[in-house]
């Protein structure tokens, strides 16, 4: 009799074991092509997050480096080095941050509690050449209302960008002017601005670092508040490049490094590592352990199927001792087990497809969803140093805190196509035929003689 025929004969007649098998195939399946759904579904995710936050280079204090030194200030380094920086042919944008007060004149006022008392009508004055790629204008979070945001082509100029609320209170449009006085209190240089935009600030409450109420911020070309300071060389704090390819990150830090020279010592160069680590905290949690459950349920399910089948193969042994005394050779008999094993395996990955796909959305995000509430209040736990201070002597990082419009992803898509299908129907051949390497052996060892005259 043909092996597929006798294989299909005593996959029928020994139903019981038949479903047992099939049940531990269909177990090992959904595990294993779950494994594939979500470490798939995550790396999507993981490429999406990139692809929104973009290729963005950040300058910033070098936390460990001051800490080392005793270094308590953070260090300043002067536009025009940035400027060379930022000419590099690998940089598509840059742009870059300082702060300081901005002393309101001409009947203006805050809308606001000041952040000092003895600079009660002073706003928080940020200095940047392109306010587009600012965090959260950038994100999305903090909305440009009217008029047109800061850029390199305004670098010369005297303009500002104003939140609502201040513009609200001083009934300010785009195309007014106001006048802004130096950061000192008591000084008397002035300047008139041109308000060039208003941007809406969605939040309420006091900014977490710099401890302001968020209608006081303003925005202005980097250098224009330097001469408004009465600073020769403007310096900054902070800045950001927006490369044109990420691949050349390592490039990009040799020519920052050779273009601006003993200026940089202090300062650090990061791709998005913040921001990008604080979205995807939670894929790559979840992603491992999807992973080592797929692999350990794979060799578990591989070694269970094993020993049912080398049970199995002894409870036949008459059977086969038939077979082999008519003349049936072994390499058959064993040809018949792994036969079984496979059909069995293509049943398990046929009906794992059929539900294993919402199962492991239902399932991938619920784990999701734990970890990044748990990531999320880790985030909100974060508290800035204390105003005046750099963090460093109370052991904070200044740059710790929470990246806004970064939030942890908390969900997946998951896709069940062709390919991942082949690949677990693939998997599942090999845990099949290894399943049956193992029995193979006692069969080939099997003498008909010995079985059917001691009926063992």
């Amino acid at each position: 009799m043909n092996l597929l025929k006798r294989a299909a004969l005593s996959l029928w007649s020994r139903k019981t074991k038949t479903l047992i098998t099939l049940g531990t195939f269909l177990v090992i399946s959904v595990m294993v092509l779950g494994g594939i759904l979500i470490r798939d579904a995550t790396a999507r995710a993981g490429d999406a997050a990139k692809r929104r936050i973009g290729a963005d280079v950040t300058l910033g204090m070098d936390v460990n480096a001051s800490a080392k030194s005793g270094q308590m200030q953070a260090p300043q380094i002067r536009t025009g080095t940035v400027d060379r920086i930022g000419g590099s042919p690998l940089v598509e944008r840059y742009t870059y941050q300082s702060f300081n007060l901005a002393a309101l004149r001409g009947g203006l006022k805050l809308p606001g509690k000041p952040i000092y008392p003895e600079a009660p009508n002073s706003a928080m004055a940020f200095g940047v050449l392109d306010s587009t790629l600012q965090p959260d204008f950038a994100g999305g979070t903090w909305k440009l209302l009217s008029g047109t945001p800061i850029t390199g082509a305004d670098r010369a100029k005297n303009v500002v960008l104003v939140e609502e609320r201040m513009a609200r209170t001083n009934n300010l449009k785009p195309g007014d002017r106001i006048t802004l006085g130096e950061n000192d209190p008591q000084g008397t240089r002035t300047a008139e601005f041109i308000v060039q935009g208003v941007y809406r600030d969605p939040s309420d409450k006091p900014d977490p670092e710099w401890q302001m109420d968020p209608g006081n911020r303003l925005f202005a070309p980097a250098e224009a508040l330097g001469r408004l300071n009465g600073e020769q060389s403007p310096t900054v704090g902070t800045a950001t490049f927006r490369l044109k390819d990420p691949a050349t990150f390592e490039r990009f830090e040799a020519e920052a490094k050779k273009a601006a020279g003993p200026e940089l010592n202090g300062f650090t160069l990061g791709i998005n590592d913040k921001a990008l680590r604080q979205m995807t905290g939670p894929l790559s949690s979840v992603s491992d352990t999807a992973t080592i459950a797929m692999w350990l349920i794979g060799i578990a399910g591989a070694a269970v199927l094993a020993l049912l089948t080398a049970l199995w193969v002894k409870q036949r042994r008459t059977e086969f001792g038939v077979l082999l005394a008519l003349g049936e050779r072994k390499w058959k008999l064993v040809a018949q087990q792994a036969a079984e094993i496979v059909v069995v395996a293509v049943l398990a990955v046929g009906l794992a497809s059929l539900f294993a796909g919402a199962l492991t959305e239902w399932a991938g995000n619920s784990l999701m969803g734990n970890e990044a509430r748990a990531a999320q209040r880790k985030l909100d736990s974060w508290r800035p140093p204390p105003p005046g201070s750099t963090g460093l002597g109370e052991g904070i990082d200044p740059d710790g805190g929470p990246v806004k419009g970064a939030d942890p992803i908390d969900e997946i898509t998951v896709r069940l196509d062709n390919g991942t299908l082949a690949s677990v129907a693939g998997l599942g051949l090999v845990v099949a035929l290894l399943s049956t390497a193992i029995p193979a052996t006692s069969v080939l060892r099997l003498s008909p003689r010995i079985i059917l005259s001691k009926g063992k």
